[in-house]
């Protein structure tokens, strides 16, 4: 009979090692998403009690022309990002995994952007955008091309992309090294087999490396997309949001929401239309990337 019971138990004791996940994934991501909810459905300001006021706060959202503009400028924030940062990555892994001798010190160098603090990464690029005295229009003057020089923050039409430069320049040192992962792992046989049957640098990186490297591709762009559309650092720290709301994004507003007018229920509403973006977006992209690598 114990024998009998310890078969019995034993799937039981197994099921027991994922107890604590279990309690520290529902203290502090289930019950917070719940609490959200919650709270999203009423006009709880921070203090006092909480009315329910049903859709109210949801029919805000899609009433106001202000909050569908920052779900348009969070989607077109995220892409010029992904597709830079993915881009730009790429490129420097690929040189780097081509120069061994100095790769080690390179991916170093790329990484030392995201060690640092947003506020300093803001403050900095700030002073770089500067209309006068920022060193890109220095730059600009002292080359002749004085007449593209503007004030990169303060105008709408360019204010978004530099901060999007920002953000690349930031963390495109973790996009070259997830690339550089799927170089590694890329069978040396492969490439002996294309230098030897002719192939250029080039062609072994087009029709060989590039299409192994298609869960490096799924990685990056599912991490840059899913930080990038949650992101409101950047755009709080160097614009505020503006010139004329051209850099809030989404995020942004649920911040000046939740800390600038106490709206705590809209700003949980706000987050729960954040939450569904971002889990749809990631579905969407892990389906067809997904797709794409079982096709390679």
């Amino acid at each position: 009979m114990p024998e009998a019971w310890g078969r019995v138990l034993q799937p039981i004791r197994i099921y027991l090692f994922t107890v604590p996940a279990l309690l520290v994934i529902g203290a502090f991501f289930v019950y917070p998403i719940l609490l959200s909810v919650n709270l999203s459905f009423t006009n709880f300001t921070g203090v006092g009690v909480a009315n329910y006021i049903g859709w109210a706060n949801y029919e805000r959202f899609l009433s106001r022309s202000r909050y569908l503009n920052s779900v348009g400028v969070t989607i077109k924030f995220t892409f010029l990002v992904v597709v830079f940062q993915t881009l730009i990555g790429l490129v420097f892994a690929a040189l780097l995994h081509r120069m061994p001798a100095i790769r080690n010190f390179c991916r170093a160098v790329l990484f030392t952007p995201a060690m640092m603090s947003f506020v300093i990464v803001g403050y900095v690029w700030q002073f770089i955008y500067a209309p006068y005295t920022g060193g890109l229009n220095a730059f600009l003057s002292a080359i002749g091309l004085e007449s593209l020089a503007r004030g990169w923050l303060g105008d709408p039409s360019t204010a978004l992309f530099a901060i999007a430069a920002t953000h690349v320049w930031m963390f495109v040192g973790y996009t070259t090294a997830i690339f550089l992962v799927g170089f590694a792992n890329i069978p040396s046989d492969i490439e002996e087999a294309g230098r030897l049957d002719g192939a250029s640098s080039w062609q072994r990186f087009r029709y060989l490396e590039l299409p192994l490297l298609a869960p490096s591709f799924t990685v990056n762009i599912i991490l840059s997309t899913v930080g990038t559309l949650k992101t409101f650092e950047l755009p709080f720290i160097m614009t505020r949001g503006g010139p004329d709301r051209a850099t809030n994004t989404l995020s942004l507003e649920i911040v000046n929401n939740l800390f600038g007018s106490y709206k705590f229920g809209f700003a949980s509403a706000l987050s729960i239309v954040m939450l569904l973006i971002v889990v749809a977006v990631a579905i969407v992209q892990n389906i067809y990337l997904k797709r794409r690598e079982d096709n390679q």
